[in-house]
């Protein structure tokens, strides 16, 4: 962050009950655009980020955990697309960084999503937190932007909301690198993941926007799709052919049957 060639900026570090080195390094830095809080309680993920929101004073909010990293002309390439008073949000690629099978790959191979891309994101959901920059006025006055029951999707909620108002506008170089170590959230509560899209499914399902996109419908195609993975991971086979069996065709039912096929052991390596 600190490397930026953007040099406008300020960093709310929400330290969040850390039990690891975050504090010590953050206040190593002599810099005035750096503030420090440490949380009276520890909270769950999304609420925390709200309450780090809350310290800021910008008229544009990006996010970046403490295990990921921006590369230095990120801010820069990304401020200008605000220019467009239409454009709400916005996103870039970003290099997958896997230091157990020390391997690096971008993120996405083919163009993400961009413009009005609300029903694209349904179909293909490719913005990654780390990469997200937020106009404070594409935000609700007065009420925190994630919703602090997820733990696990709330920028997608977030996301998903802001697309139905606004533009977004993307970059398709990486400009941010995404570490996996084995202890990231959403790959160590796989079934909390697909819990929270079940609910937001749901709730959005009478959105007038969002619950009547096309491909709000290939959205439910996916959790069923993860229930079946979860279930193969389990060892439970006849339930995990039931989910595939409630699919359409698609990639994603066709992976599910690759799957059904693979040993135990083959499929866990594959996890993680």
């Amino acid at each position: 962050m600190i490397a930026q060639t953007y040099t406008n900026w300020e960093i709310i570090f929400w330290d969040n009950q850390s039990a690891d080195s975050s504090a010590s390094i953050v206040k190593s830095y002599s810099d005035q655009r750096i503030k420090y809080y440490y949380a009276p309680t520890h909270t769950l993920l999304y609420e925390a980020r709200n309450y780090g929101f809350a310290k800021t004073s910008g008229d544009l909010i990006a996010f970046l955990d403490v295990d990921d990293w921006w590369l230095p002309e990120k801010l820069e390439r990304q401020i200008p697309l605000f220019n467009d008073i239409d454009v709400g949000l916005a996103c870039a690629n970003y290099w997958v960084d896997n230091q157990i099978k020390n391997k690096r790959w971008v993120a996405y191979k083919k163009p993400i999503s961009s413009g009005r891309a609300l029903d694209g994101l349904l179909s293909n959901y490719t913005v990654g937190l780390l990469t997200l920059v937020v106009r404070l006025t594409a935000l609700s006055p007065n009420t925190p932007p994630f919703d602090s029951r997820y733990h696990i999707i709330g920028d997608f909620d977030l996301v998903i909301r802001l697309s139905a108002l606004w533009k977004l506008a993307s970059i398709q170089d990486p400009m941010a690198v995404y570490r996996i170590h084995g202890n990231n959230e959403s790959t160590k509560h796989h079934e909390l993941t697909v819990a929270e899209l079940e609910c937001w499914q749901e709730e959005h399902s009478t959105d007038l926007i969002v619950g009547n996109s096309p491909n709000f419908s290939k959205n439910k195609m996916g959790i069923v799709y993860h229930h079946g993975v979860i279930a193969l991971l389990s060892g439970k086979r006849a339930e995990a052919f039931s989910y595939f069996m409630k699919m359409n065709w698609s990639g994603l039912k066709l992976r599910l049957l690759v799957a059904w096929f693979l040993p135990l052991e083959i499929l866990k390596k594959m996890k993680n």
